[in-house]
């Protein structure tokens, strides 16, 4: 079981790893994921216990110094965030929809983390700056309402860091769309 993740985003590859090595050697933590985003940047994202996840983060952020986009460090991240990182969610019905849009990896994992946690919703996917400019986007569905509130919590977390590009609720989607997504 996962109990927190960890995350930074640098605006140097190079950087990036040479921090993913002090990251895994300052404390006990995980590589989930050390690879490149658009455009040409570089993500590590670390689990583990808390305070590892937190003092890896603190490491890796004192040694990307100015390359570093943004963090996070989210204790007892929802169960579903992991799976729609890796792309492997599985929902049975689709009702309404609600997007949102950041310029970092790091806001849009967080953004999305509150947004479930907030409403009762779950994330279709979170797409991580691969392919599209280094922009991120979470699609999730649930009830109209529940989107909406979902929606507005994580938003405004990505907001108040100046990430948010953009936040939308669609409630009916076609049927057209919806399989386009899934």
């Amino acid at each position: 079981m996962i109990h927190a993740i960890g995350l930074v985003e640098f605006t140097s590859i190079a950087q990036g790893i040479e921090c993913a090595d002090i990251m895994v050697k300052t404390a006990e933590v995980n590589i989930l994921v050390a690879k490149t985003t658009c455009p040409g940047k570089y993500i590590v994202l670390v689990s583990g216990d808390v305070s590892s996840v937190q003092q890896s983060v603190n490491a890796g952020r004192e040694l990307g110094a100015d390359t570093v986009v943004d963090y996070f460090v989210i204790p007892n991240v929802h169960p579903s965030i992991l799976p729609a990182i890796s792309g492997t969610t599985s929902i049975r019905e689709i009702k309404a929809l609600g997007i949102i849009e950041t310029y970092s990896v790091a806001s849009l994992i967080e953004a999305a983390d509150s947004a479930v946690k907030a409403g009762d919703v779950e994330p279709l996917l979170l797409h991580l700056a691969f392919g599209i400019g280094g922009k991120s986007y979470t699609i999730l569905t649930g009830e109209v309402a529940s989107v909406k509130a979902a929606v507005e919590e994580g938003s405004g977390l990505a907001s108040e860091k100046g990430l948010l590009i953009r936040q939308v609720v669609i409630p009916r989607p076609a049927k057209q769309l919806i399989e386009s997504l899934v």
